[in-house]
């Protein structure tokens, strides 16, 4: 299921869900008209750090091990390291909070895209004992800001059914205007 929808209010940025093949998800997209110099997070950065939290956007000090467990805590499958050094190094735009008491990250998101006019946001991120307290909305509004601020338009993400209501009130919408997204998938073939 595609979402998408217009963003007419300031909004700030973060990061996306990606789910294991086993589990259904869901595409979701928005386009986005945000002027940025009156964006208002729903938790400043000044709040987070008053919490113990640090908000990071380049993947220095990010301990992929660490952030492998945040995934794989969230249900994600285990990764392979120097494939998410890998996918990191291709991303356009990524943000993630590290807790300062452990120096390891409990939130984190990316986007990539063509920088232009359309963006993919991925692997939105929580650690569970992090959760309800808003670190993944702080990421997803400053990175919809960011992604937003650069004149990208067009921004999509795939997420689980179940979280669907956490990322509509950030301005995404499922199936706009009847779009549906779709994926390719290579099926193996049966032996005989």
């Amino acid at each position: 299921m595609l979402l998408r929808g217009i963003i007419s209010t300031p909004l700030p940025s973060s990061l996306r869900l990606k789910t294991p093949a086993r589990h259904k998800t869901v595409a979701v997209s928005a386009h986005a008209s945000i002027d940025t110099k009156t964006t208002n997070y729903s938790i400043s950065d000044q709040a987070l750090e008053s919490r113990g939290f640090i908000l990071r956007r380049t993947i220095d000090d990010l301990n992929l091990d660490d952030l492998n467990t945040v995934f794989v805590a969230v249900g994600f499958p285990k990764r392979d390291l120097q494939k998410i050094k890998l996918a990191l190094e291709h991303t356009e735009s990524l943000l993630w909070i590290q807790y300062s008491k452990t120096q390891r990250p409990v939130a984190f998101a990316r986007a990539t895209g063509d920088g232009v006019f359309n963006a993919i946001i991925w692997d939105v991120v929580v650690d569970p004992s992090f959760q309800g307290i808003g670190l993944g909305k702080a990421v997803m509004e400053r990175l919809l800001d960011e992604l937003s601020s650069k004149g990208i338009c067009n921004i999509a993400l795939y997420s689980e059914p179940r979280v669907l209501g956490f990322y509509r009130p950030l301005g995404f919408v499922a199936d706009p205007d009847g779009i549906r997204g779709m994926v390719y998938s290579r099926k193996q073939k049966k032996r005989k």
